[in-house]
């Protein structure tokens, strides 16, 4: 007997910002040569990185809430049909209603439908991944429709035509200067004599954002969680404009990734100690806004919820990609990851940047997706992102299966062979046999003849030149351990056999 778990046979594919348009060590190369990206990269990741150490050693407790955090996502995962049949119930129920969406395009059209009923232009957004994602913004801008940024960084961005550049901190690759000059050029009414200093910078925006509050009659806001059990929406923030956005409109309209649920109230406890302390190092968000329906004599009286698959049911579908569904998007692997820190993250091209978005991105929209095979090689593999994640997604585990992944993939399009495929099926003849090693073993000495005076190779041809364009090789030894062994148990039982014919002569 078959049992239909309400996911579909044919799993979507994620479209919207997702794909990186060239490969990441292009894109890489290009970005390593910004020594100012580079120089405010390593400032604000180093900060948030110190700041989060300090409150997260304040808790004896905290690897314990990371095991919570892992198993209560765990559960999601396995239960989340059920969950969100029972989030739809709650929701409706309190005058909710609820829209899903199966790709970025049928999501767009939702959201366009629902503010062209309202008549109005203008839009306000409070940060949300998802509605990035599926390119919301670009999509209303072609409509006509002006969709305000309304979190400071994600303001800097998009007055700058920039793309964001970290999950938390979207403005991280600016510094206060190139922040000053954006809001000369962008902001109307913006003083010409404004300065870098961050309480000019913080005042100019608020004036700006404050008249776009005020007359608002739309609002697009993500989900940092959905609690099945009440149906309650919540967004934690540190500004306030996703308090303004969530409270004054006439009408709120959410998008939120299907993985975003949880399935009892008393499970936020465990996040919102895990998220605050991984995200920007503070021990509690300075805003947390729960909304559980409407109200009729207070806040919207229209509330609308985009529940967005894009891929997640193929990324749950990958047994052993799937925990990367349980990322709260704290950005804890990025502050911490050497790769991001050098590169930043446009040169991941997706929405998605850092050792979360090397395997989200793939998985949401297939390994074999334009330039996505590129990303899982993105790491140096070194765990520091396992080790800084709140909910303990093992990415370093999951990036070496999308490699093999994208291995795979080119070997089967391939008519012809290439050199690395020779090399692996030269490699496994010889690995497979111990005979056909020591074998091999007996000419390792021969590449002491490519070594240099300093008994160096500095150069290999083909594949392997991709090793000694950046670093040199040590001289093979004379012998290979397996005849230094060998030479070493004889020379141990020759003195053994001595020893033996010595005491027999006593």
């Amino acid at each position: 007997m078959s049992i239909n778990l309400g996911i579909p046979a044919v799993r979507t594919r994620g479209e919207g910002n997702l794909f990186a348009h060239e490969k990441f060590p292009t894109a890489a190369k290009r970005e390593l040569m910004n020594q100012q990206l580079r120089a405010n990269l390593r400032h604000a990741t180093h900060t948030i990185r110190d700041k989060r150490i300090n409150v997260v050693s304040e808790l004896p407790d905290w690897e314990d809430l990371r095991e919570s955090g892992s198993r209560i996502k765990e559960n999601v995962m396995a239960r989340l049909p059920e969950l969100l049949e029972q989030f739809e119930a709650a929701f409706t129920a309190r005058g909710g209603v609820i829209h899903w969406a199966n790709d970025a395009s049928e999501a767009n059209e939702i959201v366009t439908n629902l503010i062209r009923e309202t008549g109005e232009t203008e839009v306000v957004k409070v940060k949300s991944m998802a509605t990035q994602e599926i390119g919301l913004n670009e999509h209303l801008e072609g409509l006509g429709i002006n969709a305000i940024e309304t979190d400071l960084a994600e303001l800097i961005v998009q007055l700058g035509h920039d793309r964001p550049s970290h999950i938390l901190v979207p403005a991280i690759h600016k510094n206060r200067t190139q922040i000053r000059d954006i809001f000369r050029a962008e902001i109307p009414n913006a003083s010409p004599d404004l300065t870098d200093n961050p309480k000019e910078l913080a005042g100019t925006a608020r004036a700006y954002l404050r008249e776009k509050f005020l007359n608002a009659k739309v609002a697009i806001s993500g989900a940092n969680f959905g609690i099945a059990e009440t149906g309650t929406l919540g967004v934690v923030e540190s500004e306030g404009n996703g308090r303004m956005c969530v409270t004054l409109p006439e009408t709120l309209i959410t998008v939120m990734g299907i993985e975003k649920i949880l399935p009892r109230w008393e499970d936020l406890g465990v996040f919102m100690q895990l998220l605050p302390r991984s995200s920007t190092g503070e021990r509690m968000n300075p805003y947390s806004s729960l909304w559980t329906g409407k109200n009729s004599q207070d806040g919207p009286q229209n509330i609308h919820l985009i529940l967005l698959d894009n891929g997640r049911t193929r990324a749950l579908a990958d047994k052993n990609g799937r925990s990367a569904l349980h990322c709260i998007r704290c950005s804890a692997c990025m502050n911490v990851c050497p790769v991001y820190e050098r590169t930043g993250g446009h040169a991941y091209g997706s929405t998605y940047p850092g050792p979360i978005g090397a395997i989200l991105s793939p998985l949401l929209t297939g390994i074999t997706a334009e330039e996505n095979s590129s990303l899982p090689y993105a790491s140096s593999l070194c765990g520091a992102c396992y080790d800084a994640c709140p909910v303990k997604i093992n990415i370093p585990e999951i990036l070496v299966d999308l490699r093999a992944q994208d291995v795979e993939a080119q070997h089967e399009s391939r008519k012809v062979p290439n050199e690395m495929d020779v090399l692996m099926k030269g490699a496994s003849w010889a690995l497979s046999s111990g005979t056909r090693l020591k074998f091999l073993e007996k000419g390792l000495p021969a590449g002491r003849l490519l070594a240099g005076k300093d008994q160096k190779i500095s150069w290999l041809p083909g594949i392997a030149g991709g090793w000694t364009s950046s670093r040199d090789i040590p001289a093979p030894p004379q012998s290979s351990f397996r005849d230094q062994w060998a030479q070493r148990e004889k020379s141990r039982k020759s003195q053994l056999s001595q020893q033996q014919s010595e005491k027999q002569g006593e």
